[in-house]
């Protein structure tokens, strides 16, 4: 009986890991993003206001990607 009952909770905490599992492609983005708006920052010049406007492209690509990983963690 003690064997059942601890294969029933391998399973369910081997099922509830998957709600929480990892994000790698996600945080992968992330740390392209960031590294990306690093060296929009970095850049010389406005570039005719284009570089102003992909910085804030990427930052709300940020944003959407930390949103998603958040998202992934609580369904």
């Amino acid at each position: 009986m003690k064997q059942v009952i601890a294969l029933l909770a391998a399973i369910a905490l081997t099922g509830s890991s998957a709600t929480f599992a990892a994000q790698p492609n996600m945080e992968a983005a992330l740390v392209s993003l960031e590294q990306a708006r690093a060296s929009l920052e970095k850049a010389t010049a406005d570039k005719g206001g284009h570089r102003v406007k992909a910085i804030k492209a990427v930052d709300e690509a940020i944003a959407r990607v930390k949103a998603g990983i958040e998202y992934a963690k609580t369904h």
